[in-house]
């Protein structure tokens, strides 16, 4: 049986040299490295929605790949691909780090420099372990890939867009208007100004602040931080202390995704307009990045400066990034097709219109879910959900007047 390997090494000398002697491996199948960690998670994925079949035997994950860290990016690949083994290579291959390795779910260690031996024995391991669970989880192209849980990240290009609103609508369309059997959560990273409970009117006595500092978010400490609201949807919402949110790093972020994509079938992170670690975690860890803007000059602008700096940071490329036009006016001098050749970014198809009047009611009474399910407003944005597969079109259509859904 031939086994693939994919490596995922930054330096090119350095993918050269493991490539060469990974195909003196006996039935070994060196694919072609990746160079950064987002490729890697984006490689799997793609050959995932293709075959399950497809997916390399293993991943041979450099300590310097980056930029997300090395024993962070085996997590998500554990969590999201657990038929693929993951080996890890060190110029310092410690117990203690073996110990965090394998907690994190490697299945091997190698030291640098590469020895023949060592790497054939790690890789052959894994190899096992990989077609093992493979077999567990049913052999066949209908086989898991993972957490079943899409994480949809929605930014604003500038404040006063209209990102929260449109994060709130997805996320009801979701709970109400999907067919996902574990729910939708809605997670407010806009750590210094979220408004996620003042739209719902909720005054809750745990934030994601209360998930920071902690080395293990088990599902139980996920619980009593999340409110259930009376629709059904799980928030977890940002702190009522700006300068708590803080507290709230890359790890915490992380970690929270992994917990709550195990947990829930849809989960919607509101980022705001201003880029900090956190929502930085998410946006780059995302399965749909959305960043929102008005059609006007100012805003399109903020788009371009957004998704520029996100390309410099390596956390997501233009071409990955869907913007959604809120405020839309047939009058618009900037039209969607513009703003798709402007930014570099796709749109979606759906536009919000400019119809101020019918959210005030809803929005200043912190009552959003209570949205009239025919207003213009609110249909848009479930379109924008059907278009993102969070809600059949015919809700959508309906403006979700219809409980699809348990609670």
């Amino acid at each position: 049986m031939t086994t693939r390997i994919l490596p995922a090494v930054a330096d090119p000398d350095a993918a050269r040299s493991l490539i060469t002697l990974l195909s003196q491996l006996p039935g070994s199948e060196p694919l072609r490295a990746v160079p950064d960690s987002a490729a890697l998670l984006d490689t799997l994925a793609a050959l995932t929605h293709q075959s399950v079949a497809d997916l390399p035997d293993v991943v041979v994950v450099h300590e310097h790949l980056g930029p997300l860290p090395a024993l962070e990016l085996i997590r998500e690949v554990a969590l999201r691909f657990p038929a693929v083994g993951v080996v890890l290579v060190s110029a310092d291959p410690t117990a203690g780090l073996y110990s965090a390795a394998m907690d994190a779910g490697a299945r091997g260690l190698v030291g640098l420099p590469l020895s023949y031996d060592e790497l054939a024995a790690r890789v052959t391991a894994a190899a096992q372990w990989a077609a093992g669970m493979r077999r567990h989880l049913g052999a066949g192209d209908a086989a898991p890939a993972g957490p079943g849980g899409r994480v949809i990240t929605v930014s604003g290009a500038k404040g006063g867009v209209g990102a929260t609103l449109l994060a709130t609508q997805l996320a009801l369309a979701a709970q109400t208007g999907g067919p996902f059997e574990r729910g939708a959560v809605l997670i407010d990273l806009d750590l210094l100004c979220g408004d996620v409970g003042s739209y719902f009117d909720v005054q809750f006595r745990r934030s994601v602040a209360d998930l920071a500092g902690i080395a293990d978010i088990s599902p139980q400490v996920l619980t009593e931080a999340v409110f259930t609201h009376e629709t059904g949807l799980s928030m977890l919402i940002a702190p009522a202390e700006g300068e708590r949110g803080e507290d709230v790093g890359e790890s915490t972020a992380r970690q929270l995704l992994a917990v709550v994509r195990a947990r829930y079938d849809v989960v919607i992170v509101d980022c705001g307009s201003h880029m900090n670690s956190a929502n930085a975690a998410a946006i780059e860890a995302a399965d749909v990045a959305v960043l929102v803007t008005t059609p006007d000059v100012i805003a399109v602008r903020a788009v371009n400066r957004m998704v520029r700096m996100w390309d410099r940071l390596r956390i997501r490329k233009a071409a990955d990034t869907l913007t959604v036009v809120n405020r839309h006016t047939r009058g618009s001098a900037i039209q969607p097709q513009l703003i798709a050749r402007i930014t570099g970014t796709g749109v979606a198809r759906n536009v919000i219109p400019a119809a101020f009047r019918e959210v005030q009611e809803a929005q200043d009474a912190g009552r959003i879910q209570d949205l009239d399910a025919r207003s213009q407003v609110r249909r848009a944005m479930w379109a924008v959900a059907a278009e993102l597969g969070l809600t059949a079109p015919e809700q959508a259509a309906s403006g979700g007047r219809r409980r699809g859904r348990r609670s």
